[in-house]
């Protein structure tokens, strides 16, 4: 429930939306950063004009004095002809986010950002989750085609000393995903400190096209955060006012050197509520080239995307085209300078961008549309999805295998500004268009999670194949979901 402090936050933060300038959002990401009709969400649900600055431990961080850290990739136990095995447990920890501190998180493997696992697909994965905290705790594979029984259901929990085996099948195309807590009404606070990990899915077919790889293809996970003065990290539901240190892959302000040839970095966005709009330097050219669900029809040229919680982006950036010694600083729109690359000199690069990356299938014949409502209820003041909150007993939505459907969902939130993103579990889906209109080219591949403004509408279309079982579809500003803007779909034979 949304406590009468963050209701006058929100209150804030409407009233400061006004003065930030409108500018092009998902448009900006199209190949001539056209811009699309409608305002821009990318600027609300964060610190408006007027936040506190920077406070606690973090005040004193001199900018881009710390290397930023690549997450290590985790090993498998052993490996079988057709599966890896991994044990991976949940614990507390201890590391040094800020200089010359440390901070108590709770992660994968005890770290504030948990290792890496770096999957096959037509590989399967099998990873057993110990849980070594004092909380109950689910682990989610964000974006994973799954099986019911391993998608990290809300309530079924592993327990505190418990152990719990998930099956990762892997029958999609490659993409960046991300593994993540799931515990109802304690995932908020779980991931904020640290229960976030990537699963890098490789498809057959990305040797073949020579994208960047090894050690220049760097996963970047961007989060938010409030210290205290003990670099404690401080979590209050909804808090999106006071979270203002920005940290890269566990980092403030970081540097990270690079030579001069292509580099391939993936962007996942795993604050709570925050958006991002990134830029390099003063609009510096960068290609995307996958969304969510894996890689693009084609490359597309851009120079900034936007990340609402729990999406992620795939950029090459090309620093051959820049003198050994120059320093280029990744800014946040409203956060500033958030991570400076130092290139060095020039070494062999048989990477390429080619100009055909991995063509969509064409969409199937729709069977059912379907309409949803989510927002805050005036009258309970919780978050919810067409006027109920979250309810383990329910069935929301019934589904037949191996339908396809179009989802509306309209944000009703337009009193306080508030937007949303819907996240989808099981499939990833294809946007179909926001207020009538069509996606720009970055936006046209796979997703699972999508931005929606206040007072907009976006269609979505997905086919659900293969499982049956219950799933969620919720609010990805994972505090709203915490508190009740989830529902859950059963899929029947």
């Amino acid at each position: 429930m949304l406590s009468r402090r963050g209701l006058m936050k929100l209150g804030t933060v409407a009233g400061a939306a006004s003065l930030v300038p409108i500018a092009a959002s998902r448009a900006a990401l199209g190949a001539q950063n056209a811009v699309a009709t409608g305002a821009n969400p990318a600027h609300l649900h964060r610190p408006p004009a007027g936040a506190p600055v920077v406070t606690g431990a973090a005040a004193s961080v001199v900018p881009f004095s710390v290397a930023m850290p690549v997450p290590p990739t985790l090993q498998p136990l052993f490996r079988s002809p057709l599966t890896d095995f991994y044990l991976l447990d949940t614990k507390d920890g201890s590391e040094e986010l800020l200089p010359g501190t440390r901070t108590p998180v709770l992660g994968y493997g005890g770290s504030y950002i948990g290792p890496t696992i770096r999957a096959k697909s037509g590989r399967r994965v099998i990873v057993r989750h110990r849980n070594r905290t004092t909380t109950p705790t689910s682990v989610h594979l964000h974006g994973g085609h799954v099986p019911a029984n391993s998608d990290g259901y809300p309530l079924d929990v592993i327990n505190p000393g418990e152990c719990r085996t998930y099956e990762y099948p892997n029958r999609q195309p490659g993409a960046t995903l991300w593994y993540h807590d799931h515990a109802h009404h304690l995932e908020a606070e779980h991931v904020y400190r640290g229960m976030h990990a990537f699963y890098l899915l490789e498809g057959a077919d990305e040797a073949g096209l020579r994208l960047p790889s090894g050690e220049f293809d760097v996963p970047v996970m961007l989060t938010d955060a409030r210290f205290a003065d003990d670099a404690s990290l401080i979590f209050e539901s909804d808090d999106f006012r006071y979270r203002n240190t920005i940290l890269v892959n566990g980092r403030p302000q970081p540097y990270f050197k690079v030579a001069a040839r292509r580099y391939r970095f993936r962007f996942a966005n795993a604050s709570n509520l925050r958006i991002f709009q990134l830029s390099l330097g003063s609009g510096e050219p960068l290609t995307q080239i996958a969304s969510d669900g894996g890689l693009l029809p084609a490359p597309v040229p851009v120079t900034a995307v936007d990340l609402s919680p729990a999406e992620r982006v795939e950029v090459v950036v090309d620093f051959s085209r820049y003198a050994a010694g120059t320093q280029l600083v990744l800014s946040d729109t409203l956060a500033g300078p958030i991570l400076r690359f130092d290139v060095g000199g020039p070494v062999s690069d048989r990477s390429r961008v080619p100009s055909v990356l991995r063509p969509l299938p064409p969409l199937p014949a729709v069977m059912n549309t379907r309409q949803f409502a989510i927002g805050l209820d005036m009258t309970t003041f919780q978050f919810s999805i067409n006027g109920q909150t979250f309810d383990p007993s329910r069935v929301d939505t019934t589904i037949k295998r191996g339908t396809t459907e179009i989802w509306e969902i309209k944000n009703l939130d337009t009193a306080f500004g508030i937007p949303h993103d819907f996240h989808l579990h099981l499939v990833q889906f294809r946007v179909l268009d926001r207020d009538g209109v069509p996606p720009p080219a970055a936006e046209a591949g796979l997703k699972d999670t999508v931005l929606i403004g206040p007072g907009q509408t976006v269609r979505i279309q997905a086919t659900f194949s293969d499982f049956t079982g219950r799933y969620m579809y919720h609010c990805h500003m994972i505090d709203h979901s915490s508190t009740g803007m989830m529902a859950q779909m059963e899929i029947v034979p």
